[in-house]
This record gives structure tokens, sequence and C-alpha cells, in this order.
């Protein structure tokens, strides 16, 4: 496999009434789905012990194979504690036998000991370094495997306390880092996803909005003849891959929120569950919570005219995972033929004259509601 940077400026195109009119009717989302392994057998969590026996990355791999009916055709891992240079083949294997390649590679910078505080924004020197070595690793492991972009959730990296915490410092270290390991493998996507805590008590970005603002300074020290010229072209190599869940952690709306960073050609990944607003991460299945704000979002998309994939980030402790799989490829499905009945030209004159159509767009939406 050979690694090629996806092209995401696409994703910032603005269309007028007529030619968005015509885009909805003409263009159809692609249910790309993607799984993570991690949550094939959930482990425990801080206050209860597992609650399904540990399976190795192979047998992980072998329950993985039985999601391609349901319409899975990407896996993610993160480096190096699930897909590393040692047992990449059997992603390869993965993928010759069911149809499901790595699209995705994560970087294990969060559950380490020596990650006590912080990865790439350590005080430490040493464990900057060690946390470099592994993005430097992780971003040659898609480029060499062919996946699509790394992923940097810094869940570890951020502050307890505001009063004490030196803002520029920690935010320099970090993206000093990432420019580091970035110009080391050239031309290689990484997609920051920004959680508004957990496990550290606040992350380093909280926020969609802050996430974008980090993508910006950490394109801005790259160096490499490489990315410069790839900037200059006007692509992205600090995306994001913003989640459901974290996004209503941090009481933002998701289609708006989505819609930032795909106007920014940034929305490298999407990861969709479900999540009570402002409550713990809970990584619940798609839709069992806050439907309407999953719905709104496959709309936002649909406008966007996104291209990438649709990637499950859910917990199962109390279900098989093929079982929760299914029924979240469902869902998106459901959520995809709802939204292609709707009256779209209805709904485009409802936004561009609200006043000539008061109340219209409420009939439409509690329509939508009915049953059958």
């Amino acid at each position: 496999m050979t690694y090629q940077l996806r092209d995401l400026r696409y994703q910032a195109q603005r269309r007028g009434r007529d030619e968005l009119q015509a885009h909805l009717r003409q263009f159809r989302l692609e249910l790309k789905c993607s799984v993570g392994i991690w949550y094939f057998t959930p482990g425990g969590g801080r206050f209860h012990d597992r609650y399904v026996p540990e399976a190795s990355v192979a047998e992980r791999l072998e329950m993985a194979a039985e999601l391609a009916p349901l319409g899975v055709t990407g896996i993610e891992a993160h480096y190096p504690v699930e897909v590393n240079e040692e047992n990449v083949h059997l992603y390869q294997k993965l993928q010759q036998q069911a149809g499901i390649r790595l699209v995705a590679v994560g970087f294990s910078h969060f559950f380490e000991r020596d990650f006590e505080f912080g990865s790439l924004s350590s005080p430490y020197r040493r464990v900057q370094e060690k946390a470099i070595q592994v993005a430097v690793n992780g971003l040659k492991l898609v480029r060499d495997a062919g996946a699509d972009f790394a992923i940097s959730w810094p869940g570890i990296d951020g502050y307890t306390y505001s009063l004490g915490t030196i803002f520029p410092w920690m935010w320099d270290r970090f993206e000093g880092a990432m420019a580091e390991a970035l110009d080391e493998v050239p031309g290689v996507r990484v997609a920051l996803e920004p959680k508004p805590y957990e496990p550290a008590p606040n992350n380093i970005y909280r926020t969609t909005a802050e996430g974008i603002l980090a993508a910006q300074r950490i394109e801005a020290k790259l160096t490499n003849s490489t990315n410069v010229r790839l900037l200059k072209e006007g692509h992205a190599l600090v995306g994001l891959n913003p989640e459901v869940g974290h996004v209503r952690m941090g009481f933002e709306d998701a289609a708006a929120a989505y819609s930032l960073v795909g106007l920014q050609r940034r929305l490298a990944h999407t990861h969709w569950n479900s999540q009570p607003l402002g409550n713990y991460d809970q990584d619940l299945n798609i839709g069992v919570v806050e439907w309407q704000q999953a719905e709104a979002l496959m709309f936002a998309l649909w406008v966007m005219g996104y291209q990438e994939h649709f990637g499950i980030d859910i917990n199962p402790e109390r279900m098989p995972v093929r079982k929760a799989v299914e029924i979240n490829t469902t869902v998106l499905k459901i959520m995809q033929e709802r939204l292609s009945k709707l009256p779209v030209g209805r709904i485009l004159d409802c936004a561009e004259d609200p006043a000539a159509h008061r109340g219209e767009l409420e009939s439409i939406l509690a329509e939508n509601m009915r049953p059958g």
C-alpha cells in the first residue's frame, strides 16, 4: 500500500441557493464506517472491573472480519499498543480477507506512567522526546501501511488548575513537538481530537475552535519543503477528528462544530456516538440520546459533501461488539433515509427568507418525526 494524502479542500466550498439544492439532490453520503479495535473487548473503568475477557490483537481482528457485512470498511488502532511494525501484517491480512483496511493510527500518548504530566506538552524533555518518537513512528506506519491519517487525542495533556498554568508554555511545547514529528515524516496528515476533560482534569484543547487554532499554529511551524509546498497548495496537514461525545461534553452544537472544521478544510474524520449534554464521556450508541443532534450533524455533512469515514467510537461494555456495531450502522442508515425524504427546497427557502416562511421549518421538522 502507498500513502496518498486525501484532498479535503472540497469541504470549504460554498454553494449558492440553486447550486446547493442541486447538490443535495445529486450527492449521497457514502456511509463508510470504521471501528476502533480498542473497544472490541472493553477494559474495566475507574470504579469497576472488566466485564468481558481480554483478547489479543489477532483475536480482535478476527472479530473485526465479521463486521464487513454490516458496512464496516475501516479499522482504527493506536500505535504502538494495538498496531505496530510487528503486527501490521495482521491488519493487511484483514484487508485482504474482509475488505476492512487500516484507515487511522492513533498515538498512544495517554496511558503510560511516563506521561503523568503530559506527552508532547511534557515539561520534561526526556518524556517529550519519547512522545515525539511515538508520533514519528506512528506517522511512518500511516505512510507505509497506506492508512489515511494519524490521530492525536491529547487526553493526558492539559492542566489541573488554571492559576499556575503557563498556557503559552504548554501550547508551545505540544505544538513545537508535533511540528517536529510532522517535519520528520513529511506529507502525512495528523488529526487532532479536542475534548474538554478526561483523563486530564482540563484537556489542552477543550473545544473545536481551540483545536482549529492549534492546527493553524502547528502548520505555521512546519519547515520541511514537502510540507511547505502542500500548505501553499491549500492542503491541511493538521486536521481534526471531532467526536460527538466530546463536542457535547463542551456544550457545543455538533452540526455547527463539524461545519466549522469543514470550512477550514480540516475534517479528516468523524467520530460518532451519543452523549448527554455536558456529562462525562459515555461513548453511547449513536442516537440513543440526542437523536436530533446526530441527524442535524449528518445533514450538515450532506451540505458539505463529506467524503471521509464515519468512525463509530463507542464503549459497548454490556453487549457484544458485533451487536453494538450492527445497531450503530443501522442507525446511520435510518438517519440517511430520513434525511433523503426531507423537502430540501423548502428548507433552503426557510434559511434564505425566514420572514416569508414563519413556522414552516418547524412544521417540516415535526412532520419528519411522524412514524413510518
